[in-house]
């Protein structure tokens, strides 16, 4: 018997095909929300197509959700889809800067509303992915962690709304994680050198080739999404779920250099660790 149906959005890959296998063994019934390529073929699993930024994508894939749940509600919905701008703030195009908060932070609460009747009928749980960026953001990532900011304060806010409701809501806050988001995060990179006004990139040069390579060591130490998926099962199933989930060495560390150093202690050890100047 199935312990009840999540919708997973952003579920194509990486973290959040993670959690559609990780929740399916764990009993749930998944519906597992994909823009593009479908999620391995699992018991429990069943794809549908979710373009967090269409109404109309939303109502369908919630109303895959609830024919499945037959009438019990949902127990759970992750808030998994995302993108990622990268780039100095005064040379991100505010088109890019409007799509990160059109997915990440628009995208998210769309969802999250279309949603929120049939959790109250099942008393189910909101998770939201945020990032370790939303509480310590490095250089040239400004318009994703403004967006993971954004992220951490709806939270916050829809946990003291939907108390009455018994509807839980907890943030997961990873740090690097091997996932494909580092291929895109390459293509920010390229995409921003195309349409950015070149005079603003030229103060900005020396530091983003220091930052990219800084990036390729993250790249080789970053956890697996397993990890993640294991603290969203904790997040579902937990009897007093936490209100953070912080995942990997890196995030605890950030996270505490952030709340203990002063802001320009804090400032001079990033720009060190990332080797700029």
């Amino acid at each position: 018997m199935s312990r009840g149906v999540v919708l997973v959005s952003g579920a194509s890959g990486g973290i959040g095909a993670a959690c559609a296998r990780e929740l399916a063994v764990r009993g749930f019934t998944v519906v597992a929300g994909v823009r593009t390529s479908p999620v391995e073929d699992l018991p429990g699993v069943q794809a549908v197509p979710l373009d967090i930024t269409n109404g109309d994508s939303i109502a369908g894939a919630v109303a895959r959700a609830v024919s499945l749940a037959g009438g019990a509600g949902l127990a759970g919905l992750v808030n998994n889809a995302g993108i990622s701008v990268m780039g100095p703030v005064e040379a991100v195009p505010l088109s890019e800067l409007r799509s990160q908060f059109e997915v990440n932070v628009f995208g998210t609460v769309a969802l999250t509303q279309a949603c929120l009747p049939e959790l109250r009928r099942g008393r189910g749980r909101v998770v939201i992915m945020s990032s370790i960026a939303g509480l310590s953001p490095t250089p040239y990532s400004g318009a994703y962690a403004a967006s993971k900011f954004a992220l951490e304060a709806l939270a916050d806010v829809l946990r003291l709304e939907l108390r009455h409701a018994g509807i839980a809501v907890s943030l997961i806050e990873p740090g690097a994680i091997r996932t494909p988001i580092w291929e895109k995060v390459d293509a920010s990179w390229e995409a921003l050198a195309a349409a950015a006004d070149p005079t603003a990139l030229l103060h900005y040069d020396e530091d983003i080739g220091r930052m990219r390579t800084s990036l390729e060591t993250y790249r080789r130490t970053a956890i697996p999404p397993e990890r993640v998926a294991r603290a969203v099962v904790q997040a579902l199933t937990a009897r007093k779920p936490r209100t953070r989930y912080l995942v990997g060495a890196e995030a605890h560390l950030r996270a505490a250099l952030r709340a203990w150093l002063p802001d320009r202690v804090h400032d001079a050890l990033v720009r060190r660790i990332l080797n700029l100047p």
